[in-house]
């Protein structure tokens, strides 16, 4: 029952962040943006957004605004809260391919083991809400076939519904952990995006430490630690090092 009420906590959590967004403001905006302009479509999306109203489709329209405007950065930092949302979206991921042609730093990521990059691939097939919808279908057949075998006559009926169960439950878990994993992204969120159109990243968080390397504007980092205005950042080839935190907006 404590898993149970765990992931019902969690679905409803998922599902409240996603709740009726006022139609006419999204009309309004999509309108602006459908007769080019750009800007008040930006203002009208983000007047959504500040209401406390989010989803994928929002922030792409957000993005596809500022790309319009030829705001890369903006345009790049929306594409991945959209994406965020949205993990499997090949148009989200194809429009962030499109922006980052106009940032200037490009990274060789450091190659991840067969397994990491496969689990995360399935992952990454649902957003939160629809792994924890599967989750809880595949918990529901679970009781189902629970009750089959408590209170079923027939030893093949038993026998059926014992393995059919011990399915359905790993079933679950394993889909309330892709749940979680992707509850996790959008409640930790440390990745950001570069604002600053040039920064030079220091060893230590102080103007005194030594220079590491410089980075531009677009580029998306991973946000490691924080000491108070400066952060530490990791780049995909493993570079790291600290800057100010005025110079990144988390995704």
């Amino acid at each position: 029952m404590r898993y149970l009420f765990i992931l019902s906590a969690l679905i409803v959590s998922v599902l409240c962040s996603g709740q009726g967004t006022p139609a006419g403001l999204i009309d309004q905006a999509n309108r602006h943006y459908t007769n080019g302009d750009y800007q008040q479509a930006i203002s009208a999306y983000n007047q959504i957004l500040s209401q406390g109203k989010e989803s994928a489709e929002l922030y792409f329209n957000l993005g596809n605004s500022y790309f319009k405007m030829k705001d890369y950065n903006h345009a790049i930092l929306n594409y991945e809260k959209a994406l965020l949302l949205s993990p499997n979206d090949e148009d989200i991921k194809f429009n962030i391919r499109m922006a980052n042609q106009f940032v200037v730093d490009n990274p060789e990521a450091l190659p991840k083991p067969f397994f990491s990059r496969w689990l995360e691939s399935i992952v990454n097939l649902n957003s939160t809400d629809r792994w924890a919808s599967f989750s809880l279908f595949t918990f529901l057949l679970f009781l189902l076939f629970l009750g089959l075998f408590f209170f079923g006559r027939s030893i093949r009926v038993k026998q059926l519904s014992f393995g059919f169960g011990i399915v359905l439950f790993l079933l679950s878990a394993l889909c309330f952990s892709f749940a979680s994993k992707q509850k996790a992204k959008l409640v930790k969120r440390d990745y950001a995006i570069i604002l600053c159109p040039r920064i030079t990243v220091k060893s230590s968080p102080s103007t005194t430490g030594t220079d590491l390397f410089l980075i531009h504007e677009g580029l998306k980092v991973q946000v490691t630690d924080s000491l108070g205005t400066w952060k530490e950042i990791r780049l995909v080839d493993g570079n790291q090092g600290w800057l100010p935190d005025s110079c990144i907006v988390k995704i």
